[in-house]
């Protein structure tokens, strides 16, 4: 494992003693021995199994959908169509709100009328097995009218394309306008333009969609889910027309997310045949119902043009992007904001425009995915810079340079983040890493990439977020969190716990956390936006700290001295100053349990609440704060074959402070992966909206033969606004692995693949072109 880096003029770690150490997170020994349950392993007696009828077109009318041979199947307890459902809607919008109006975009539970998309649910099964279930989707009579629909974003944009639904494709659409972009780019010596195409991406989850629903003997529906929002009880309660006390979700402890839990799945199917049929009810998606049971992530189609000085300084920059939002919204107004303010990267740009539109299509829905649109601008603007780079003839590491934003200048909303801005500083870092380039032997060429980003932290302020904890002692001196905070792999109970023990002086085997079910943890938000750890991690911090005065105070009469003297380390309570006055903390527990002192603490914490951006210019703040960094690749590109392999890998990220540096890694090395499929293989093909690739056989990720070795540099500004000075990385992580990789081969091969994934068959059609074109 490699050290974190700081800044020599940054504070050390010598108060911290269990934050920054690579412990052994509280889900370890659960996993990694098999006692830890996914979702898919509840089960109860008298248990119905649940499947889904979809339509087999992507755009059509309903004409007939006849289920009497399927109800009157032995051993079927209910089948659901959109007539035996009252008018409602399950909610697409983001999820999570509490405050703000949501957006009037839900999807239809059910199809009653019009199907538009591939694989659109027509009917719900519940059956005493399994095969019985299976036998019955087997015998629903669907009758589909074909409907002109509209299957690329540019073309939905004509004046005479089918409107999918409503009376424009066009769904969201926002801009920033900053500076004079006319003068800026009339300044320019050299106006150089492209555009980038970026892919659907499947999230490929370790467990598809599955859960367990039952009503118990208060009328309360449970459900037991992999889930990254547990806060979905709202909305499943107003779609299946409950009150939301009525509604309880627990979520499992281990499947995966990626942002392709984020949204509703399998929440208001369970909770309809649950409620219909008075008996439990669980599905199990096979990962082909996966792929068609879950938003993507968006493909993009940008364009940048940017006007630079033969000295390389950046004087104007416009940016169109045009997302496809499948067939319905979901999450897309969302994901184009994070895009738009994204969209110059970590650069100083002060003439912008940017005009961002998401577009409906009669593709699958496209929603959350690790990065959320910031992710896709990166993928633009960091081909884009080493495409200037070469137009102007200047090094693309100097071209950065020259660019980069500092610590204190404004981003692209003309907000200025409140922590440090350590670009130049990882892309250095990462630059170096790679040492001697490989030599290049027969066929193979070798090329170098860097790319660089600029990614949030935490939720857009205009939600109002906030996350609620509660941290108390136990009379033994042991610790307990509870937090409602999903936890679907990626450690963030854990790291609750080790921000609890680092301020109650305690250690991580005596903590307990209690996580995901609305009805007992104090609700704490989505596990979305890298969000968990600021918004949780904050508000345990604060209840700890609280919990921690109240001890200190009475310690400080025991020992005599005032409360600012109390230390706490190690199960030990003592003066600062003078280690050997000291007493367990049991023993201090103890006593304050005698007196009827305190010992836990329930605290909301608040992210900056702010107005929307501007309308017409697009300034103001966006998001709380931001992570930067960079990723380093060296390829080799296979001229006669067009074949890439990833050579090196090489990440630098400033996560503020680090919690525990073993989970920063495991999350900086599954970036890596994410991204490397993300820019080489990972490709969902649809013929008119129909799924070509629904499966791993034709979807190819990247398996442990495909990755280098991936060196993690992790830095620590302890600027960050989360616990400690922490920022996030579960995206960051991601983000600036694709366009690296790209400007790698691009370097390898001396032509650029404007599309991902770059395949082979896009290598070789490349360098065709080129040595056509002379």
């Amino acid at each position: 494992m490699n050290a974190p880096a700081t800044d020599p003029g940054s504070l050390p770690n010598v108060r911290l003693r269990q934050v920054g150490r690579p412990l052994t997170r509280t889900d370890a020994p659960g996993k990694v021995t098999g006692r830890t349950p996914y979702a898919g392993d509840y089960v109860m007696p008298n248990m119905l199994h649940m499947r889904v009828v979809r339509a087999d077109l992507a755009s059509a009318r309903l004409v007939r959908l006849d289920v009497s041979k399927a109800r009157s199947l032995e051993g079927v307890a209910c089948v659901l169509t959109g007539d035996d459902l009252p008018d409602r809607t399950a909610s697409t919008d983001i999820p999570g709100q509490t405050g703000q109006k949501r957006l009037d975009t839900g999807q239809q539970i059910l199809v009653k009328e019009r199907v538009r998309y591939f694989g659109e649910a027509l009917a719900l099964i519940a059956a005493e097995t399994r095969d019985i279930a299976d036998h019955a989707t087997e015998l629903v009579e669907v009758e589909l009218e074909p409907v002109p629909g509209v299957y690329d974003p540019i073309e939905a944009l004509k004046p005479d394309a089918p409107i999918v639904q409503g009376t424009t494709n066009v769904v969201a659409e926002r801009r920033i306008r900053k500076g004079d972009v006319d003068a800026g780019f009339a300044r320019a010596d050299l106006i150089v333009e492209n555009t980038f195409r970026t892919p659907f991406q499947e999230h490929a989850f370790l467990e598809p969609e599955v859960g367990l629903a039952w009503v118990d003997e208060n009328a309360v529906v449970n459900i037991r889910v992999s889930t990254q929002v547990i806060e979905h009880f709202r909305p499943i309660a107003d779609a299946i027309g409950v009150p939301h006390n009525r509604v309880r979700i627990r979520g499992a402890l281990v499947g995966g997310g990626f942002g392709g839990k984020e949204d509703l799945t399998v929440e208001v199917y369970l909770a309809l045949l649950a409620l219909r049929t008075g008996r439990p009810v669980r599905p199990e998606y096979t990962r082909e119902d996966s792929f068609v049971g879950h938003g993507k992530r968006h493909p993009f189609v940008m364009t940048y043009r940017t006007g630079v000085t033969r000295d390389g300084r950046i004087t104007a920059l416009d940016v169109e992007m045009v997302a496809d939002s499948g067939a319905y919204v979901f999450l897309s107004p969302y994901v184009i904001l994070y895009a738009l303010v994204a969209a110059p990267g970590p650069y100083r740009v002060d003439n912008l425009n940017v005009h961002a539109r998401a577009v409906a299509t009669n593709n699958m829905f496209t929603s959350a995915f690790r990065g959320f649109g910031a992710l896709q601008a990166c993928a633009a603007y960091e081909q884009q810079m080493d495409e200037v780079a070469r137009t102007i003839g200047l090094d693309r590491m100097e071209l950065r340079r020259r660019n980069f934003l500092k610590t204190g200048e404004p981003i692209s909303t003309g907000f200025v983040p409140p922590s440090a801005i350590w670009t130049e500083e990882c892309a250095e870092r990462a630059w170096a890493a790679l040492g001697d380039p490989t030599p290049a032997a027969g066929p193979l060429r070798i090329g170098r990439g860097i790319a660089c980003y600029q990614q949030s932290y935490g939720r857009l302020t205009f939600l109002h977020d906030t996350s609620e904890a509660w941290v108390g002692v136990e009379m033994d001196g042991t610790v307990v969190v509870r937090s409602g905070v999903t936890d679907i792999g990626a450690g963030q109970a854990s790291a609750l716990g080790q921000i609890a023990v680092e301020v109650l002086g305690v250690t991580l085997d005596n903590v307990v956390i209690y996580n995901s079910d609305t009805a007992v943890t104090p609700l704490a938000g989505t596990t979305t936006a890298t969000r968990a750890l600021y918004m949780t991690g904050n508000a345990v911090k604060q209840a700890a700290e609280a919990v921690r005065a109240r001890l200190a105070e009475r310690a400080a009469r025991e020992l005599g001295v005032a409360a600012g003297d109390i230390d706490m380390a190690f199960n030990e309570v003592f003066v600062a100053d003078h280690p050997e006055r000291s007493m367990p903390f049991v023993e201090l527990v103890r006593i304050c349990g005698a007196e009827g002192i305190h010992r836990s603490e329930l605290v909301m914490f608040r992210a900056p609440f702010t107005d929307f951006l501007d309308p017409e210019t697009g300034q103001g703040q966006a998001h709380p704060d931001y992570a930067y960094g960079a990723h380093a690749v060296e390829v080799s590109v296979d001229v006669d074959t067009g074949e890439v392999e990833v050579l090196k890998s090489i990440a630098a990220h400033d996560v503020g402070q680090c919690i525990n540096p073993a989970a920063v890694e495991g999350q900086i090395q599954g970036g890596a992966q994410n991204g490397q499929g993300y820019a080489l293989s990972e490709e969902m093909l649809y013929e008119e909206g129909r799924l070509v690739t629904p499966s791993f056989s034709e979807y190819l990720m990247p398996t442990a033969m495909d990755m280098p070795k991936v060196e993690c540099i992790v830095l620590e500004s302890r600027s960050g606004v989360g616990p400690f000075g922490a920022k996030g990385i579960g995206e960051p992580a991601m983000t600036p692995v694709a366009p690296a990789i790209a400007n790698a081969v691009a370097d390898a091969i001396g032509v650029r693949v404007f599309e991902m994934p770059i395949t082979p068959e896009r290598v070789v059609m490349a360098m065709k072109r080129h040595d056509a074109a002379g």
